[in-house]
């Protein structure tokens, strides 16, 4: 059996930023009562170590992660997310609802999102081919923007042994996760593709990658991979149930679709996030 070739390195990322004026303050102000709650429960075997808590400035939506390791594959996919015609993709996300709720699109989702990504091609220029709201539906609203709002508190593994925590926009109509699966469509060249999985918008609020490995913390809760570096887990069962219900921003326009570096840096401001390698306004 061949060895099997080495992991890409993972240079960027394809996002959509969280953090704006309008949802700064609220999600600074959920994030410090979840420090503050995390890092001091009554159950000392659930407490988290500040340093796994996401600082505010790193808060995103990772719709992909893309390995450019010349220039060249930077500014290709950079040219991509220029030409973007993101009030084409808003239009389509809108008409798809409008079909759903006439009943004339009843196989789920999956079908709906196939249906999209067929007609992605006219996405990458202004000339206004490719996706139109559909016929005898309203223009105004087709194009009417997303806005998004973050709630709960979920687990990536099992909430007893669990290294990442997340919160999960709220997207009863699936407009949302459209409008993100029709990027990831028009990206489909850069993304690596171990990672063209099932997309899963989530937002880390806390991952144990980034605790020091020379940690002290959860001596218990060290977990040891074959092959891999340690795993620090968690039990984190009660604020999965503390924060079921907590919203962390309500109703923030979706302003910004970017590329970033992998790598969360501490800027000029003294505040940690990521580098923007490049990004496009979203209409609204």
């Amino acid at each position: 059996m061949p060895p099997k070739p080495p992991s890409a390195r993972l240079t960027h990322f394809l996002c959509i930023p969280l953090v704006t004026a309008a949802s700064k303050p609220q999600l600074q102000s959920a994030l410090s009562a979840f420090t503050s709650k995390a890092s001091s429960p009554n159950d000392p075997l659930a407490r988290i170590p500040e340093k796994a808590i996401r600082p505010l400035g790193t808060l995103h939506l990772t719709l992909g992660v893309m390995s450019l390791l010349t220039p060249e594959r930077i500014e290709a996919a950079l040219a991509v997310l220029r030409t973007l015609n993101l009030q084409e993709i808003l239009a389509a996300t809108k008409s798809a609802d409008v079909r759903t709720r006439t009943g004339e699109a009843q196989q789920g989702v999956s079908e709906g999102a196939g249906a999209l990504s067929g007609a992605l091609s006219g996405a990458l220029s202004g000339e206004g081919a490719g996706i139109l709201p559909e016929s005898g539906s309203d223009m105004g609203e087709a194009k009417e923007t997303l806005y998004i709002t973050l709630q709960g508190l979920h687990s990536m593994q099992d909430a007893s042994r669990t290294s990442v925590l997340y919160a999960a926009p709220l997207d009863p109509e699936r407009r949302l996760h459209r409008f993100c699966e029709a990027l990831r469509v028009l990206f489909a060249g850069f993304l690596v593709r171990e990672e063209r999985r099932p997309l899963v918008l989530h937002a880390t609020i806390v991952n144990t990658v980034y605790l020091p490995r020379n940690s002290s913390w959860v001596g218990a809760g060290r977990e040891k991979r074959k092959g891999r570096r340690e795993r620090y887990t968690l039990d984190a069962r009660g604020l999965v149930r503390e924060f079921e219900d907590c919203v962390w921003m309500r109703d923030v326009r979706l302003e910004k679709v970017a590329v970033c570096r992998m790598g969360a840096k501490v800027s000029e401001c003294g505040k940690e996030e990521y580098e923007v390698e490049g990004e496009v306004e979203v209409p609204g």
